[in-house]
């Protein structure tokens, strides 16, 4: 299982997440900040759980390459 988590608030709209994981990221039109696809929130962590091992790549890239180290990437 791979669990990717953002911490949205303090997103500052880079958009590298988008360009490194697009099937995963997408920047939001109402605040420019960066939305994790199929995610639910909690306590301003958004969090989101897949059995996709695929995902684990492409997430951690844009892990490695967000400014703000906003986003985390585990494998279970």
């Amino acid at each position: 299982m791979v669990i990717v988590t953002l911490q949205r608030n303090k997103c500052i709209g880079c958009n590298y997440c988008v360009e490194i994981a697009p099937a995963h990221f997408r920047m939001s039109k109402k605040d420019g900040k960066s939305v994790l696809l199929g995610s639910s929130e909690k306590k301003g962590f958004h969090t989101v759980k897949t059995n996709d091992d695929s995902a684990f790549e492409e997430c951690y890239q844009a892990q490695k390459a967000c400014p703000v180290k906003i986003i985390s990437t585990k494998k279970k």
